[in-house]
């Protein structure tokens, strides 16, 4: 019979320690530890404060913790000498039938491991979802991570254990994430479609309105009917729209002439090149689980839910970066229509061969008054909540940006002949105005500067570069810092291009202010969390979303789900948990009783 948190609470702490013996191995002070706070309100908080232990045991422990592990498919598991624990763990991640070339390769990845680090690798392999990691990918986390500088690499390790801690503290529980895994679930079967050239290397890649993009949002569509939502469509930039309808009769009725309001929420479903399964995706597949419930409970609330698949957000195939949410601010740009993609084909040729009327982009527009307010849920993208162990934080603004398409050019020449004072070399101007950029944003804190996109046309490996076309993207909290940094930035380009007597051409295609969160929407998610008992925490956030430009015409606030793999997005290791998914499933669902009490 499962454990329950009553029993954990109310039982004698010899009898609590016994109840939760195995989760660390050889390791039962963290869990007894641990105890001294009870009564725990959730799971959640038992595990974070567990969590909490170790952190402050120090150095030391948390290393004898690591050696008392053992090898992946190491001495232990042929001895059979495992615990009950590691080897149903091995086993079912299919360690126990590596083939022998397989097993030699973890072998000497094992030896290369415990040389550089002196600890043994850890890695939860039950993997995110909790079903089980192949070989080849314990393999290849294996080569991936012998790169991690060693304190790093420790902390990398800590974390795996407390996942593992987190998948056998579940099954003592009988505690199963069943609406995380189905948003796990949906996720990855939305990934299986990815643009042509990509899809054949194994990469997602979502472009906007490509065959890939239009198949997306077909299965989109068909998700929200299929979760009960009384409408779904595709509208006319490709936005999938799901509504379920407010309560017809709530009590108490409203004033005489106004309808139910609408709660608005979502996020995109495009990706960027060589993209993760999460990032957007998260926030669309969140509430749809949370309506399903509603819809099997044949519960109706006072207001409705409008969910939004945004078509665009990314600007990868367009430069029309959030064109989907412009549409329902009323903010969509006629000029957008001529621009063209790499192979010359117009956004208004591809719309129009996409079916989508024009005519109807106008009719978009929601009307602010209709509406309660946007939020969004979101993996994190970055590594704040995952190195302090934390599922699920609350967003208090998202970043102003600024983005530029720029070129130098100098004087293209031979690199043989022409000394290094007379050169005119623009890859070494911009090179330069990199570094200055980095070293800039570096001096304010939570500002930064990327250039993420840096080409020599037709460079040669002996000539001095004559083009050198770049991006430039400045992120800073607030307006007024995002201002200083780019003002400081192009003064020292001009600098740059002076000095070295080359000329420089630059294009403003994104500028967007910052978005502080509703402090009455924050509070909704906080209070959320509280009730979860999960810790909380408040981070701003670096990256632009759809909640900014919704954020010009009703309140919005935001979610952050934590991302694994130090929080890594735009990347195929971009990856959280079916637990911290189920998290905030059961967070979204905490603010829509929370708004549904306040009528």
């Amino acid at each position: 019979m499962a454990t329950t948190l009553e029993q954990l609470n109310a039982a004698p702490i010899e009898e609590a320690k016994r109840l939760l013996d195995g989760l660390y191995e050889h390791s039962p002070w963290i869990a007894g530890t641990a105890l001294a706070q009870r009564p725990f309100r959730s799971l959640s908080q038992l595990k974070h404060t567990m969590v909490q232990v170790l952190d402050a045991a120090g150095r030391e422990p948390q290393l004898a913790l690591i050696r008392a592990h053992p090898e992946l498919a190491g001495k232990a598991m042929v001895s059979h000498t495992l615990t009950a624990q590691s080897s149903t763990e091995q086993s079912q991640a299919g360690l126990t039938h590596c083939s022998a070339d397989e097993f030699s390769k973890i072998q000497q990845l094992n030896a290369h491991y415990q040389a550089k680090f002196g600890f043994p690798f850890i890695l939860a392999v039950r993997g995110p979802r909790g079903s089980g990691l192949s070989r080849q990918e314990i393999i290849a986390t294996l080569e991936r991570r012998l790169h991690h500088p060693a304190d790093f690499e420790l902390q990398e390790c800590l974390r795996n254990i407390h996942r593992i801690v987190e998948i056998r503290l579940n099954e003592k529980f009988g505690v199963e994430p069943l609406l995380g895994n189905d948003v796990w679930d949906w996720q990855e079967q939305l990934a299986q479609h990815s643009d042509t050239g990509f899809a054949e290397q194994g990469q997602l890649t979502v472009t906007y309105l490509t065959e890939a993009h239009r198949a997306c949002a077909a299965q989109i569509e068909r998700r929200m009917r299929e979760c009960g939502f009384d409408q779904a469509h595709i509208d006319a930039v490709g936005n999938v729209v799901g509504v379920y309808h407010a309560d017809p009769h709530p009590n108490p009725l409203p004033q005489a002439g106004e309808g139910a309001k609408t709660l608005l929420t979502g996020s995109h479903y495009d990706t960027v090149r060589n993209a993760g399964k999460y990032d957007g995706r998260l926030g669309i597949f969140v509430p749809l689980a949370c309506v399903r419930e509603l819809a099997r409970s044949g519960r109706r609330l006072p207001f409705a839910i409008e969910v939004v698949a945004f078509a665009e957000e990314e600007g990868q195939r367009y430069q029309a970066t959030f064109l989907a949410s412009s549409a329902l601010i009323g903010d969509f740009k006629p000029e957008w229509l001529a621009q063209k993609d790499a192979h010359g084909i117009t956004l208004q040729a591809a719309m129009q061969h996409a079916g989508l009327c024009l005519a109807d982009i106008p009719k978009l527009r929601r009307d602010p008054a209709r509406y309660l307010g946007f939020v969004e849920v979101h993996i994190e993208q970055g590594p704040v909540l995952n190195e302090l162990n934390l599922p699920l934080g609350v967003v208090t603004s998202i970043n102003a940006s600024a983005r530029y398409l720029g070129q130098v050019t100098g004087m293209a020449s031979h690199a043989g002949t022409t000394p290094m004072e007379r050169r005119r070399d623009a890859a070494c101007a911009v090179a330069e105005l990199m570094l200055y950029a980095e070293q800039r944003a570096a001096q304010d804190l939570d500002c930064v500067a990327t250039v993420g996109m840096l080409e020599v046309p037709n460079g040669s490996i002996n000539v001095v570069p004559g083009c050198c076309q770049f991006s430039l993207d400045l992120r800073a909290p607030s307006d007024a810092r995002r201002d200083a940094l780019v003002q400081d930035v192009l003064a020292k380009l001009d600098a740059i291009c002076a000095r070295r007597q080359v000329r420089h051409s630059l294009q403003q295609t994104l500028r967007v202010a910052a978005a502080p969160s509703s402090p009455a929407w924050q509070a909704r998610w906080e209070r959320s969390l509280k009730t979860l008992g999960v810790p909380l925490h408040r981070l701003p956030s670096g990256a632009g979303h759809d909640a900014m430009k919704l954020h010009q015409v009703m309140p919005q606030a935001m979610l952050f789900v934590r991302g694994q793999n130090s929080g890594i997005s735009h990347n195929p290791l971009e990856s959280t948990t079916s637990d911290d998914m189920q998290l905030a499933v059961d967070a979204f669902s905490r603010l829509l009783d929370q708004l549904a009490s306040e009528f």
